[in-house]
């Protein structure tokens, strides 16, 4: 945990740190990005909305996730503007800065906790052709939105309920302030863990049922391949998922690690340690960008192997039963 410094709070001239073209180039890049990936899942947001198919529990997470990324890119994009207009206010911490970080904290968890949703329901979905028949409702994905948007926002405003370091120096983050590095070590390892760990264990989930469905047609002289198409369009989704995951979240929890570890007033370092933090940023919205691609398009096509799947296991289970 970091030490309190005794750093001197003024502010030198941001021209020390940044150069007008690095601030040009990284500023610029990050709002054309972020504008790209609010496009995206605008679309996403609007198809889903006048499908005639958009009270399914699936699509009502998918348009969730649309949501909880296009305030991802919204948020990006004012921490991009600020940074273009006041690139030292991003490296001091003030109020402004506060307030954006608080808006991209909480839609980033709430980004989160849709992927772990939607996971989860697509292991009950699958599941749900096999002996144990659960079925998830409409009302309980509502209830289950309600929540993560109940979560992100309580945990996401706690700097604003007073665990920030806007007015002391103790405790400041180096690379994020006026966020307090306690607070983001709180933030951020329980929900790295999240990302990384159970979206992973939902769709092993998956290949497994798959697999002892797979078993099972054989077993009856049934053709398999069906089962075998939906093996390799999980397993290729699950290898995406986890790329994308690693890709846009490893860099942002490794610079909270190192700022854990590495113990120092942010006006003693370098210009590149401040570029590696904004090109963080950038990936958590190559994320954003990604989940339309990913969950809209290729998860609506294994939603339909899923349902032929379903329809397979229940000629077997009948015909096991006329067998019987």
């Amino acid at each position: 945990m970091n030490e309190i410094l005794n750093c001197t709070g003024g502010e030198p001239n941001s021209s020390d740190i940044w150069s007008s073209d690095v601030v040009l180039a990284l500023g610029i890049s990050q709002m054309i990005t972020n504008l790209v990936s609010a496009m995206f899942n605008c679309a996403v947001i609007f198809t889903v909305s006048f499908s005639k198919d958009h009270t399914k529990c699936i699509l009502i997470l998918f348009c969730n996730l649309a949501v909880s990324d296009l305030l991802v890119s919204l948020s990006g994009f004012w921490i991009a503007l600020i940074f273009l207009t006041e690139p030292y206010s991003t490296i001091s911490g003030t109020w402004k800065i506060l307030i954006a970080y608080v808006s991209y904290t909480i839609s980033i968890l709430s980004t989160i906790y849709n992927l772990v949703s939607i996971g989860i329901e697509r292991y009950l979905t699958v599941s749900g052709s096999t002996k144990f028949k659960y079925r998830v409702s409409r009302n309980q994905i509502l209830s289950t939105v309600l929540i993560i948007w109940t979560l992100a926002i309580v945990l996401g405003c706690l700097p604003l309920f007073g665990w920030d370091c806007l007015k002391k120096n103790g405790n400041v983050s180096t690379l994020y302030g006026p966020y307090c590095i306690d607070y983001l070590v709180f933030i951020t390892i329980p929900n790295c863990i999240v990302a990384f760990i159970f979206p992973l264990i939902s769709y092993i989930g998956i290949l497994l049922i798959l697999r002892k469905q797979k078993l099972c047609m054989v077993e009856h002289g049934q053709p398999d391949g069906t089962y075998k198409a939906a093996e390799m369009q999980v397993a290729k989704t699950c290898i995406f998922i986890w790329i994308l995951a690693v890709v846009s979240y490893a860099p942002f929890f490794g610079g909270v690690l190192w700022d854990v570890i590495y113990t120092v007033c942010p006006e003693e370092l370098q210009t590149n340690v401040f570029v590696f933090r904004n090109l963080s940023a950038m990936l958590i919205t190559v994320n954003s960008l990604g989940n339309p691609i990913i969950y809209s398009l290729r998860l609506k096509n294994m939603s339909s192997t899923f349902m032929l799947c379903r329809c397979q296991s229940n000629q077997i289970s009948a015909q096991t039963l006329r067998n019987g």
